[in-house]
């Protein structure tokens, strides 16, 4: 079982009716289990890619096929909370009653039990999004979907949120894509990487694998891998 992509076209229609390409031949799988990370800059598609794969946007040239018993989380850039219910009410409403105890056993590992009776707007940006993490995971998803959770956080806080999520990824097997712009998160986090090109529509110009498993994965490695990633940057900037 597996999560397949095929994206052959994604276009947009701007105010002046005309076409805008946003997306081309995008093809790539996850197997159960495994992290893939969509490595890119700003506005290359990124987040039009995760919009597809989570069903909410279907105009579009291709397919995204998985197993139809498979459960989707979805993270977005911004939390998204009701602002009008407090934290405890957000994630209740949307953990299904069988999953409760897994969810307050999730509160308790990102670490909001202390905020639960505060409402979105009291939060901080750092809390809004292990809200909004904790909320994807507690439906116990089979895919994962993350569009840069931890973007504009201070890098103490995000490393921490990495090192959590990536141990309740392992512990469940879940098959999840991430989207960033930072090396050093794509990294951390998968198990193979595909970089998008800078140049209008967005291909995927190079994939590249971790050469230990992640969770065993050497500064040493690591360093290697980003710089083999710089290098490919490099090389499409100066085409």
């Amino acid at each position: 079982m597996m999560l397949e992509v095929s994206i052959e076209a994604k276009a947009f229609i701007s105010d002046k009716n005309c076409s805008k390409s946003i997306l081309n031949t995008i093809r790539f799988c996850l197997k159960e289990g495994e992290v893939g990370a969509v490595l890119g800059p700003s506005g290359c598609g990124k987040t039009s890619l995760i919009r597809i794969i989570a069903g909410l946007d279907k105009d579009f040239l291709g397919a995204v096929s998985y197993p139809r018993s498979w459960r989707l989380g979805v993270v977005f850039q911004e939390p998204r909370l009701l602002p009008w219910r407090t934290i405890r009410d957000n994630l209740k409403i949307s953990t299904p009653h069988e999953q409760q105890e897994y969810c307050a056993k999730l509160i308790d590992i990102i670490g909001l039990s202390r905020h639960l009776d505060l409402f979105p707007g009291q939060l901080s940006l750092g809390l809004a999004r292990r809200v909004a993490l904790v909320r994807a995971l507690a439906i116990k998803p089979d895919i994962l979907l993350l569009d840069e959770p931890f973007v504009s956080l201070d890098e103490q806080l995000a490393q921490e949120l990495r090192r959590e999520l990536s141990r309740i990824i392992d512990a469940s097997r879940t098959t999840t894509l991430l989207v960033t712009h930072d090396i050093d998160e794509a990294i951390a986090l998968s198990d193979r990487l595909y970089l998008f090109s800078k140049t209008t529509p967005a291909s995927i110009q190079e994939v590249f694998v971790n050469p230990t498993p992640r969770q065993a994965l050497t500064p040493e490695a690591a360093k290697g891998l980003k710089q083999k990633i710089v290098d490919s940057i490099s090389r499409e900037q100066i085409k």
